[in-house]
């Protein structure tokens, strides 16, 4: 949603700048903001561009259109390059992912509104920021085993930093929480009431430049307000019991042995999930919880996309949830016990092909 009036340039990337804001808008609206590798690129030129300008003191991203930030990356042409081994799939996410460590060592405040749809790229995009905003809209997600995939654009470092397993349950359920449960889980900072943001921008826009880095979060303090309760504050306790074990197979068990409504519809959701997702996604949260920096994750999990687009589950979640609309992927192995563990093993091993180095 745009929120600053400004002269506004570009197609898929929009720049501008208000006072000492630099604006940068996702601008795909009708594909819910999802990121092409165009618009990779072209975020980045920017963050150069804005990061280097002494007029401004701040960067400000939000995206266009009513519906969210930004969907997730472009799974059509991953799905499509992957079936061609044309290589662009992974070049695009070479280009994300490095954008993503560029992101979190961005140098000047990194605004971001998080309200609407904010999952997975869009995750990417915003989570590794250093001023994050989520409203009353936000609905935020990593929703990847669903598709043959695991969590990646850095969440496993994100998610593998929430507080007790609310990380764990939300890379293997892949379900959505709202704003409070974001701030929660250390996935953003501040609840502003969409009606707010405006003001609160302007605010920050008005600012004069020498000003606005240190001030930036007390006036963005302002305009808080205690979000609605979300799904952590009820469900903590069970979401930690049952899934501090380092095997799918165990945390099944445990909500198994659970009575609450949340462990019920969680032990639901799971057993829809790709299973050999699931069990490569605990793998690299375990091993995200013993990584010393988001650019080893950020490798780790490049290194496991490159063995995705070799695996059957990953056409047939985006077959299902994109191509053919069925929502009904038949996964290979369809059960936890089918998946080898030289299969898991695969995602893990070393390649030559890099990301930092």
């Amino acid at each position: 949603m745009r929120y600053l009036e400004a002269d506004y340039q570009g197609e898929e990337i929009l720049t501008a700048k208000k006072g000492a804001l630099g604006l940068i808008a996702l601008n795909r609206p009708r594909v819910l903001n999802s990121l092409s590798h165009a618009m990779v690129l072209d975020f980045g030129k920017a963050l150069d561009a804005l990061e280097t300008d002494p007029q401004v003191a701040a960067v400000l991203v939000t995206g266009e259109g009513e519906r969210g930030l930004c969907a997730g990356g472009d799974i059509r042409m991953f799905y499509e390059s992957g079936k061609a081994g044309d290589g662009k799939a992974s070049a695009f996410l070479k280009a994300e992912y490095r954008l993503n460590a560029r992101i979190a060592r961005f140098t000047k405040p990194y605004v971001v509104v998080m309200d609407g749809i904010t999952m997975g790229g869009g995750v990417g995009v915003s989570s590794h920021g250093s001023h994050r905003i989520v409203t009353e809209t936000t609905k935020l997600a990593m929703p990847e085993t669903g598709i043959g995939f695991f969590p990646d654009i850095g969440a496993t470092w994100l998610l593998s930093r929430a507080p007790g397993e609310l990380g764990t349950w939300m890379g293997l359920s892949g379900e959505a929480v709202n704003g409070a449960d974001a701030i929660t889980a250390g996935f953003a900072d501040w609840f502003v009431p969409q009606d707010r943001i405006a003001a609160l921008l302007e605010r920050i826009a008005a600012l004069p430049a020498p000003a606005l880095g240190p001030t930036i979060a007390s006036i963005i303090r302002d305009y808080t307000v205690d979000g609605p309760t979300g799904i952590f504050s009820e469900g903590r306790a069970m979401i930690d019991r049952c899934f501090s074990f380092d095997t799918v197979e165990e945390i099944i068990a445990a909500l198994e042995k659970e009575q609450s409504d949340l462990a019920a519809r969680t032990l639901a959701v799971m057993r829809a999930k790709s299973p050999t997702s699931l069990k490569v996604t605990l793998r690299m949260l375990r091993e995200a919880r013993r990584s010393k920096d988001l650019e080893s994750c950020l490798e780790r999990e490049f290194s496991g996309t490159l063995q995705v687009v070799k695996v059957s589950d990953f056409y047939e979640g985006i077959r299902a949830a994109i191509i053919d609309k069925d929502r009904n992927p038949k996964w290979s192995p369809a059960t936890l016990e089918g998946v080898a563990p030289e299969s898991v093993e695969a995602f893990f091993v070393a390649r030559d092909e890099r990301l930092f180095g």
